[in-house]
C-alpha cells in the first residue's frame, strides 16, 4: 500500500473519530445536565480509574493498552471542562472567599516588614506605602507573617523571588503555614554598592559582609579581587550596621545606597551586582482576604497524588479556559516523600468567569487547593 493510500484511509478515520468525539461531547452535555439537577459533583476518580481500566482490556498489546489510556483519560478531561463550564454557565459557581474592593484600605495602616531600617525590605515597604506611613521591623520572615496574623499589622511586605537568585523558598512555605492573602507586589531594582567607613578607600578592603544572596549576586566583583574575605550575615543592611559600630576602614558591607545614607557610610562602589538589571519582588500581605477590582494576576497553591499526569491534566484547566500561567514552582510537603505542593501563578481577577471555571476543576482534582491572592 502506497503512502498516498494510507493517507486516504486515515483520513477517512479520523472524520469518523470526529464525529464519535462530537456525539460523546453531546451525551457529557446530558450527564453535566443531569448532576446540575441533582447536584453531583463533577469529578469521580473512581468511576474514571474503571472506565481506563476498562478501556485498556479492549486494546491489544502493551503499547495500544498503554496509548488508549492516555487517549482515554485526556477524553475525560475534556469532558470534565466541559461540564465545569456548563455548570459555571447556571450559575453555580463556588463562594471564594474574597471581597473586591476598589482600592486597598491605606489611611493609619501599620506596615511590619523583616530586617532593618536600610534593608531591601524596607525599601519595598518605603516604595509601596510611602514615607508616611508607619513602618516598623521584625527579625524574620515568620514574625512578620505572625505580625499580620495576629492583626499588630494591617500589612506585611516580604520578598519571594529575584531575578537573579530565584524564589524565595521559605516565604512560600510561610503562605501555607499562615492563613494571610497576597493583596499587592512591588518589585525593587538590586542596586548593591560596596560601602565602607567615611575616608576608607575601595584598595584597602579586607573584609566584607552582607547576606549570602547579596554577596552571590556580587560574586564578579568579590571574586576578582581574592584578598577580600566574604563573611553573611542577616541582611545586607545589618552588614551596613556592622561596618559602622566596627569603625575598621579595612571592612565593607554590600548594601544599598540608601543603606549608606542611613548609616553614614560612603560608597566605595556603586553597582557592584553581576547583573545589572537584578530585580526583587515583594509580597504585600494582610490577614483580609482582599482583591482590588482591577488586580491581574492570581496566587494559588495545590497538592497532587504522587501519579502519572497528574500535573499535566491539573494544568490543562488553564489552557482549556484561555488562561495564562506566569509562573510554577514546587516545594516538597514535610512528611510526605516524594510529593510536592505546587505555586502557581496565572494572570486574570477572580471576578473573570474563566477564572472562576479553571479554579474550580484544579479544586475538584487536586487537594488543598488554595488561592493565596488576587493583586
Amino acid at each position: 500500500m502506497d503512502l498516498l493510500e494510507c493517507r486516504r484511509q486515515l483520513d477517512g478515520i479520523d472524520q469518523k473519530l470526529v464525529e464519535l468525539f462530537e456525539e460523546r461531547m453531546r451525551i457529557c452535555g446530558d450527564v453535566a445536565e443531569y448532576k446540575i439537577g441533582v447536584g453531583k459533583p463533577v469529578y469521580d476518580g473512581e468511576r474514571e480509574r474503571q472506565k481506563l481500566a476498562a478501556v485498556a482490556a479492549l486494546a491489544h498489546g502493551e503499547y495500544n493498552q498503554t496509548a488508549v489510556q492516555e487517549l482515554f483519560t485526556q477524553l475525560m478531561t475534556i469532558s470534565r471542562r466541559y461540564q465545569y463550564r456548563m455548570m459555571a454557565e447556571h450559575g453555580q459557581q463556588e463562594k471564594l472567599g474574597y471581597e473586591q474592593v476598589e482600592k486597598l484600605p491605606m489611611d493609619g495602616v501599620r506596615v511590619v516588614y523583616q530586617g532593618v531600617e536600610g534593608a531591601y525590605s524596607h525599601a519595598a515597604a518605603l516604595q509601596y506605602f510611602g514615607e508616611e506611613t508607619e513602618l516598623y521591623h521584625v527579625l524574620t520572615f515568620e514574625e512578620a507573617m505572625q505580625e499580620v496574623q495576629a492583626g499588630r499589622a494591617d500589612y506585611g511586605v516580604l520578598p519571594i523571588e529575584n531575578s537573579t537568585a530565584g524564589a524565595v523558598i521559605d516565604n512560600y512555605d510561610l503562605q501555607i503555614k499562615y492563613d494571610n492573602h497576597i493583596v499587592a507586589e512591588t518589585f525593587v531594582k538590586v542596586r548593591h554598592a560596596l560601602l565602607g567607613c567615611p575616608g576608607a578607600k575601595a584598595k584597602d578592603i579586607k573584609t566584607v559582609f552582607s547576606h549570602a544572596q547579596a554577596l552571590m549576586q556580587c560574586s564578579e566583583f568579590l571574586n576578582g579581587n581574592p584578598e577580600i574575605k566574604q563573611i553573611s550575615l542577616e541582611n545586607t543592611a545589618v552588614a551596613a550596621k556592622k561596618v559602622v559600630e566596627d569603625k575598621n576602614p579595612a571592612q565593607a558591607a554590600v548594601a544599598s545606597e540608601m543603606a549608606a545614607r542611613l548609616y553614614g557610610l560612603e560608597v566605595l562602589k556603586p553597582q557592584i551586582q553581576n547583573n545589572k538589571n537584578n530585580t526583587t519582588r515583594f509580597i504585600i500581605l494582610s490577614r483580609r482576604a482582599l482583591y482590588r477590582r482591577d488586580a491581574v494576576k492570581v496566587s494559588i497553591s495545590f497538592e497532587l497524588p504522587h501519579r502519572s499526569g497528574t500535573l499535566y491534566n491539573i494544568l490543562g484547566h488553564f489552557i482549556f479556559n484561555g488562561v495564562n500561567m506566569r509562573m510554577i514552582e514546587s516545594r516538597p510537603i514535610p512528611g510526605r516523600s516524594w510529593e510536592y505542593r505546587f505555586f502557581v501563578d496565572i494572570e486574570g481577577n477572580l471576578a473573570d468567569a474563566s477564572i472562576q471555571n479553571a479554579l474550580k476543576g484544579v479544586a475538584a482534582e487536586a487537594q488543598n487547593m488554595r488561592i493565596l491572592g488576587n493583586y
